[in-house]
């Protein structure tokens, strides 16, 4: 049975998240959160969340052995972007684009 977790507008850029979520995907549940704690990349901490997030919704569930479960997809989507303005020389501005991603844990039973 599948179990998935969203996390949504989350304040990391999705090419940046994508990296992580191909770290941990087809990884036993434990692996992956062991992979995230000590990974050193900026967005680890909020993979790391939707995934105790999807584990969470699968302990809901009595069908399901939490201890089985296996990541079977995990990916990054892109959220809308912040769109801010910085002075530069000269009276011009520039535009920073502050990003945002959706992440997406689903789990299955191994």
């Amino acid at each position: 049975m599948r179990v998935r977790a969203v996390g949504k507008f989350l304040r990391v850029s999705a090419r940046k998240a994508r990296l992580i979520t191909d770290l941990i995907k087809g990884k036993r549940v434990e692996e992956g959160m062991n992979l995230l704690k000590y990974s050193p990349k900026r967005g680890s901490r909020l993979v790391l969340k939707v995934l105790n997030s999807a584990v969470a919704n699968a302990d809901q569930n009595p069908n399901i052995d939490v201890d089985t479960l296996v990541i079977q997809n995990a990916y990054a989507d892109e959220g809308p972007t912040l769109k801010r303005w910085q002075p530069r020389a000269m009276g011009r501005a520039t535009r920073i684009r502050k990003r945002t991603s959706h992440i997406t844990v689903v789990l299955e039973e191994a």
